[in-house]
């Protein structure tokens, strides 16, 4: 355990932001769950929802600097490659 009062903080700040940072990066799985899914189940209308959805949740995580741009650009480009090949 560190004994200087900086060094405790850093230990604070880096632990609330991997919480952070993993309640988020479980939102994006989830929703890109959610978009599998409706592929596997041939729903077209459910897919392009939850697409719309996930598409969504992995700008926000983007925004917030979970995800690198070039990483979410990937991500939303195989899931919309899936639901458009219904």
């Amino acid at each position: 355990m560190a004994n200087i009062k900086s060094a405790k903080k850093r230990i604070l700040v880096n632990r609330t932001k991997a919480d952070r940072n993993k309640a988020i990066k479980s939102g994006v799985k989830t929703a890109v769950k959610k978009v599998e899914a409706a592929v596997t189940a041939n729903d077209k209308a459910a897919a392009s929802a939850a697409l719309l959805n996930a598409t969504s949740t992995i700008d926000k995580a983007t925004t917030k600097g979970v995800y690198h741009k070039n990483t979410a650009a990937r991500k939303v480009s195989r899931l919309a490659k899936l639901v458009n090949n219904i």
